[in-house]
């Protein structure tokens, strides 16, 4: 009987082996890895951050860079502005200031067409500015 079941699992199994070569799941196909098959990022995204105010005026100024981390600036003098350049399909803009005016106000532009600007009239003003679609 154990020689009997052997014999027919052997059996199976070589005939299944045969039925994969017949039908070619043995073929490995291995993707080509040649650099002209590369996705190359196109279409780079130019994006403005800016910070204005009054002339003379200073501000802290917290931003996101091109990776997306917090960077700060203490003691800007205004007009401030950072430029990212990017091919990424999308790109988080935001920037945050608080100044030493009466009058702060804050603009993204990207690809020359501005995204978000505000413009606040206080003591010690305090604005942010934030695009998600870039």
């Amino acid at each position: 009987m154990v020689l009997v079941a052997v014999l027919v699992v052997a059996i199976t199994g070589f005939a299944i082996y045969r039925l994969h070569g017949i039908f070619g799941s043995h073929n490995n196909v291995s993707a080509n890895s040649d650099p002209a098959n590369e996705i190359v990022p196109f279409n780079p995204k130019v994006v403005v951050l800016e910070v204005f105010g009054a002339p003379g005026a200073v501000a802290t100024i917290n931003y996101l860079d091109v990776n997306a981390q917090p960077q700060q600036v203490k003691n800007a003098t205004l007009p401030w502005s950072f430029t990212i350049t990017s091919t990424e399909p999308a790109v988080v803009a935001n920037v945050v200031a608080q100044g030493n005016g009466d009058t702060l106000g804050c603009r993204i532009t990207i690809n020359g067409v501005v995204k978000d600007e505000r413009t606040v009239h206080k003591v010690d003003a305090y604005t942010f500015c934030l695009d998600k679609s870039g």
